[in-house]
């Protein structure tokens, strides 16, 4: 079981910790299950970068970053070497804590 950190850029919102989030499910469907607003024009299924995120710390407990993945991260707003795809974070199986910030989502118009 992992606990999840959400940070979040844009002002006003508060951080957010989800604790005992199961393995196989990714940071974008526990931000969902959680009310967490995290754009995924795509569904999550790695067709867009609108679920752009930084992994701050936990990297070893996610799914390693993919050729196709990194292609989308390039086309993302403000990208950085921890930035991932929400829907490709897929827990492993383990436990421990992990930190992600959710880019200011009020930028993004029409990605």
């Amino acid at each position: 079981m992992y606990n999840v950190h959400f940070k979040f850029e844009q002002k006003g919102l508060a951080d957010q910790i989800i604790a005992n989030c199961e393995p196989e499910d990714s940071i974008l469907e526990v931000a969902l299950k959680n009310n967490i607003q995290l754009h995924h024009n795509c569904g999550g299924v790695c067709a867009c970068s609108t679920c752009h995120i930084y992994l701050e710390q936990g990297e070893n407990f996610v799914e390693e970053l993919s050729d196709r993945e990194e292609d989308f991260i390039d086309r993302a707003r403000n990208p950085k070497l921890n930035s991932r795809l929400s829907c490709q974070c897929v827990l492993l199986q383990g436990q421990g804590d992990i930190i992600v910030t959710i880019p200011d989502q009020s930028l993004i118009h029409g990605e």
